[in-house]
């Protein structure tokens, strides 16, 4: 994607809504078309046919809604740093509810766990460790780095990281039901994941809007295969190894990698402005983490899965 794209020629408001009808596009087509309508079939199918089918399931819940949101992109881009920073702060709301939402599966799935104290343990460790680790790998880049200014693109890439971690624990959950051949649930997760990760899309290219070249292509589609991909796996995982204490570990260290990346955000705003927290990104701050709080609990969790 060059810096004098088709895409960035076109009017800002098409950049703003485009995604928008192409979501509405693709929502539509899931209704009208009913894929999942074969679930129960699956019993009688083999091991990798099953895995396959869930390859499917999790492009369509993972990959896609990223992308999508990753159109929004060349809106992003065009916007000022003073407003820039209020969209990282908003990408940074969006990921504090879903640590906040990744904490109570950890402590849920550690108490249905075999050994209560055993998983709380791994989980308090895996925090710990994917924080250390990521950390570590954040200041060695910084060290080797040539200039000392951040590259969005290099903290893009840990934002689409931490963001695939907590997707593996999206995919747990339609790997069960579709082994449980509940076509009607595995439908409505994949309808209610598809609307809460369209916001990972702008999540991710947030911190690469403020970098003055575009980066290259391939760029956009790794990072959105490692944010929206790892549903595929989590879908694997959950119809091949249904463990709370491997869902309670998941789980945390998609909270170890988030805290790290959250760091990182601040840091990104703080190279161009004085104060982190003004008034315009605490408000976008609150607008994220209210977003998810409407997609994830009242829409998804209200509409889309009552009961």
């Amino acid at each position: 994607m060059s810096d004098d794209s088709p895409l960035e020629r076109l009017p800002r408001w098409a950049l703003a809504v485009g995604p928008l009808v192409i979501l509405g596009a693709v929502l539509g087509v899931l209704y009208v078309t009913s894929p999942f309508g074969n679930v129960e079939s699956m019993s009688d199918a083999s091991t990798l046919e099953v895995l396959w089918m869930l390859t499917i399931v999790g492009a369509i819940a993972g990959i896609v809604p990223v992308a999508i949101g990753m159109l929004w992109f060349p809106f992003i881009r065009a916007l000022d740093h003073r407003y820039l920073h209020a969209f990282l702060a908003l990408a940074a709301g969006v990921l504090v509810f879903i640590a906040f939402e990744m904490t109570e599966e950890v402590f849920e799935h550690s108490a249905e766990a075999e050994h209560t104290t055993l998983a709380l343990g791994l989980a308090a460790l895996a925090i710990l460790g994917t924080f250390a680790v990521m950390y570590a790998v954040s200041e060695w880049r910084q060290r080797t780095a040539a200039s000392g200014e951040k590259s969005g693109l290099q903290i893009a890439y840990l934002v689409a990281i931490a963001l695939g971690l907590h997707s593996i624990g999206e995919g747990m959950g339609i790997g069960v039901a579709f082994v449980l051949e509940d076509a009607t649930l595995v439908t409505l997760l994949v309808l209610g994941y598809i609307m809460h990760n369209v916001m990972e899309g702008p999540t991710v290219v947030a911190a690469v809007a403020r970098d003055r070249a575009t980066p290259p292509l391939h760029h956009f589609a790794a990072m959105g295969l490692i944010a929206g991909g790892p549903v595929i796996i989590g879908g694997w995982i959950g119809s091949l190894a249904n463990s709370s204490l491997l869902a309670a570990v998941f789980f945390a260290i998609a909270v170890g990698a988030i805290l790290q990346v959250l760091i990182e955000m601040a840091q990104l705003i703080r190279f161009d402005a004085e104060a982190v927290m003004t008034r315009l990104n605490a408000a976008t701050f609150l607008v994220g983490v209210g977003l998810m709080f409407l997609l994830e609990d009242v829409i998804v969790e209200g509409w889309v899965l009552p009961g």
